[in-house]
């Protein structure tokens, strides 16, 4: 297993398209960021071989994905000089290009990739070990003993504003709602992209993780353990509830002007429909209250409606934790001046 990490350092070292042949709902799953899908075989085929694989052995099932490959060979030669030429690749130290490939494990279809790419004179490396190789790094990586902050603070005080600001002053940051593309809440969806998968969503994690120096501080905000459909790394997330917490002091003022820049730019349906989604929790008089502050645009009844209801969520969450220092942040200005403030309180 040592040995085949080393494979993965080395294969990630190279400079050059980073191409994924694996099937596309194997690659939606989860996959190497940055890599290109050039699938050999489509879900349906690749489904097709594994069946005849079970019931009739490996020979049958190499002749049956040699028939799909016949019929798509330049179509996939084609696909495959297309990503390579548009791809500005940089030369290593002995001026060679690489085109680095990997499948699942790094078995037939990648090899089988590169064996074509050899005879047009080409230099294609393989993953040993494959994605799954990949996977046991990714997961090791959040055994690591890491020394993370966690911003903390009611609804409405800003802390995504300040994770920004501190990504922007080249502190290590973790976004997780922006890997989650989720805001964490009811609300969390709106105006945000698709969701990753949970795999993809770890995966972006540990990439993130790797860049870091250790072990300077690692800045996260608080979440619960999902954000959406996406959980967060089960190691990563014990790291979180153990760490040292800052937590911001923003007055209700604040907080409303935080929510009504962030939400109300939204359509009123989207943000009905959000309210639906809760209205057991909020209860009939608050969320009646609520759907009509929508309609009427009325966003600050909009906003104490719901923050109610999550101030008593939050300090629910807070209860047990320890390790908190306090950032008051009242009527303060999101810029340079906060990061003074930060490191006084660490």
């Amino acid at each position: 297993m040592y040995f085949k990490r080393k494979e993965l350092e080395k294969f990630r070292s190279f400079k050059g398209p980073l191409i994924d042949v694996r099937s596309p709902s194997e690659y939606y799953k989860g996959h190497l960021p940055n890599s290109i899908n050039i699938p050999l075989f489509e879900n349906d085929e690749r489904s097709i071989i594994g069946t005849i694989y079970k019931k009739e052995g490996r020979k049958k099932a190499v002749i049956e994905g040699l028939k799909f490959l016949e019929k798509k060979i330049e179509l996939l030669l084609d696909n495959l000089f297309m990503s390579i030429e548009s791809y500005k690749t940089i030369p290593n130290k002995n001026n060679e290009y690489f085109i680095r490939i990997y499948c699942s494990r790094g078995g037939m279809r990648s090899q089988s990739i590169a064996w074509l790419l050899e005879k047009y004179k080409l230099n294609p490396i393989t993953l040993k070990g494959g994605y799954k190789i990949y996977r046991r790094w990714v997961l090791d990586s959040f055994t690591k003993k890491l020394n993370i902050v966690v911003i903390g603070g009611k609804t409405g005080t800003g802390k995504t504003r300040l994770l920004s600001l501190l990504e922007k002053y080249k502190y290590q940051t973790i976004d997780l709602e922006g890997f989650a593309c989720h805001r964490g809440s009811t609300f969390g969806g709106l105006g945000m992209k698709e969701q990753p998968s949970n795999e993809q969503f770890e995966n972006i994690i540990a990439e993130k993780l790797n860049s870091f120096k250790y072990p300077n501080n690692i800045f996260v905000e608080a979440e619960s353990a999902n954000i959406g459909k996406c959980k967060i790394p089960h190691e990563f997330f014990n790291q979180m509830k153990n760490s040292r917490r800052i937590e911001i002091l923003r007055s209700e003022s604040n907080r409303l002007d935080e929510l009504i820049d962030t939400y109300s730019v939204f359509k009123k349906e989207e943000l009905q429909e959000s309210v639906l989604r809760i209205k057991k929790r909020l209860g009939p008089q608050r969320t009646k209250i609520a759907l009509e502050s929508i309609y009427n645009e009325r966003w600050d009844l909009v906003c104490k409606s719901v923050l109610e209801y999550y101030d008593k969520c939050y300090e629910y969450e807070k209860v047990g934790k320890t390790n908190i220092k306090i950032l008051d942040l009242t009527d303060k200005k999101y810029d340079e001046s906060i990061l003074e403030l930060v490191n006084n309180v660490l």
